[in-house]
């Protein structure tokens, strides 16, 4: 019997990117948190300082008989975009950036191999700079970060910011 896997991935907020990856089949679980930065557990009020070099990410339990670690890139390519440095809309600084945290050399080549052929599609017109690193001093985010989207549905960044993006990739038919 296959385990499940775990991938984590960091494309903007992390309520974003949780939002998105809630509602893909196969996938178990998605929790928000911080990674590839120097201080240990640090806080959301501590990250968002952009000092102590985390990015905001979302750690993605799925079962990889229904999901594949290729179908989750696919859908990481296609809900943010790559290929602006440190920046997502509004959210500007290093804790929005782009990555790809490998758990294991698979998905490490994995993640090389979907970043060079996504960048040959022309899916997006500039060049990717999704970082693609192992994944190291990772800490969980605050409990009041678990399901934002779900739990704040009327917030303005839920609102104006989420939504629009789930009704997109809805539309397109990458989420349920």
């Amino acid at each position: 019997m296959a385990q499940n896997e775990i991938s984590t991935l960091g494309g903007g907020c992390f309520w974003c990117v949780e939002a998105v990856f809630q509602r893909i089949e196969g996938v178990i679980s998605v929790k928000p948190g911080y990674a590839g930065g120097k201080t240990l557990n640090p806080t959301y009020k501590e990250i968002c300082t952009g000092k102590t070099g985390h990015a905001e990410v979302a750690q993605i339990t799925y079962d990889p008989k229904i999901v594949t670690f290729e179908q989750i890139l696919d859908v990481f390519w296609l809900s943010h975009d790559p290929t602006t440095l440190n920046r997502q809309g509004n959210d500007v600084g290093t804790q929005y950036r782009s990555v790809i945290y490998y758990h294991n050399n698979d998905q490490k080549l994995k993640a090389i191999e979907s970043k060079r052929e996504t960048n040959k599609s022309n899916l997006w017109k500039d060049e990717i700079v999704t970082e693609i690193t192992a994944l190291n001093n990772y800490t969980d985010a605050e409990d009041y970060h678990d399901n934002y989207y779900d739990n704040n549905k009327n917030q303005p960044y839920c609102v104006y910011v989420i939504k629009p993006k789930l009704d997109k990739l809805r539309k397109s038919g990458i989420i349920n």
